[in-house]
């Protein structure tokens, strides 16, 4: 039988940066902490934290951090049940669920798509923004409950359920498409590359996704800003600054924006992967987020399916 003061130690390190902030938190030793951490370790005969100048858990520690969450999700609608739904002595009871999404489903779809449901139940979110192609590690560090992510295999007690197509259309300002072309209107690659490309941050790989599909480049040069804020992002390509992939769901607030190569696009499939054993409150989330994508997304091609 787990401890749970062990556990609630663990936690405390990871949530809150190191030994020294969790025992504050914790309101206990430096030293108790400690204890109860080593206890835990040698209850299970394996390490659960790198020590260091940043404390991480090891693949050991993420698992058991994933089900310390789990556990309080379930305790928090066991709670909520028992009580018939009332609120708390101090007042009314809300329910934190973590995620990771990347920016553009953020405003694009997933928020409008749970506000409701997140409102009717007094559920919070605590998101975290990240890639597409990297949202996947919170989850499986046990950082997040569920993670929007282009990774289509499921990761090891989870669940992975395809949401659909987000398009992207590489576009910039007027002046900047006509600099992309040849005096007979036809796009150059290497006027193209000569401009600097709107990217949202050094994980962002569309711009070469875009080139590699449609021109054949693998690791193309051409000079890059960096904007990692969406509304900053697209505003620079509006500026002129440069060309950028956005998604076409966002084009209709920027009319004034032109596709370099008209109707090449690049599509990123989308997966809701989530713990496969999941609380009541988290399954209403999986439920909101597969509903609003089935509403806001391009559909699942047929080929696709669950990881």
């Amino acid at each position: 039988m787990l401890d749970a003061r062990q556990l609630e130690a663990l936690n405390a390190v990871i949530e809150h940066g190191g030994f020294g902030p969790a025992a504050k938190a914790l309101s206990l030793t430096l030293a108790a902490v400690s204890l109860r951490i080593k206890s835990l370790e040698d209850t299970l005969g394996q390490r659960l934290l790198v020590r260091g100048k940043q404390v991480h858990a090891t693949p050991a520690g993420q698992a058991l951090l994933a089900h310390v969450k789990q556990v309080r999700l379930m305790e928090a609608d066991l709670l909520d049940g028992l009580q018939g739904g009332a609120p708390s002595k101090g007042g009314v009871r809300w329910q934190s669920l973590s995620v990771a999404i990347n920016a553009d489903s953020v405003a694009g779809w997933f928020l409008p798509g749970v506000a409701a449901m997140l409102q009717r139940h007094r559920l919070l979110l605590d998101i975290m923004i990240d890639d597409q192609d990297h949202t996947h590690s919170a989850l499986k560090s046990g950082d997040v409950m569920g993670c929007v992510t282009a990774l289509s295999t499921a990761m090891r007690g989870c669940v992975a359920e395809p949401l659909g197509v987000m398009r992207y259309r590489c576009v910039a300002a007027p002046a900047v498409a006509q600099r992309c072309r040849t005096p007979r209107g036809a796009v150059s690659v290497h006027k193209l590359l000569a401009q600097p490309a709107i990217i949202f941050n050094r994980k962002d790989a569309l711009q070469d996704a875009f080139l590699e599909q449609h021109f054949g480049l693998r690791q193309p040069h051409y000079p890059r800003h960096f904007a990692p804020a969406v509304e900053a992002f697209e505003t620079a390509i509006e500026l002129g600054l440069g060309w950028g992939m956005v998604p076409e769901q966002h084009l209709a607030q920027r009319p004034e924006l032109q596709e370099i190569l008209p109707g090449a696009t690049v599509d990123v499939l989308l997966y809701w992967q989530h713990w496969a054993h999941e609380s009541p409150s988290a399954q209403r989330l999986t439920a909101a987020v597969k509903a609003a994508a089935a509403q806001r997304l391009r559909p699942v091609p047929a080929s696709a399916g669950a990881g």
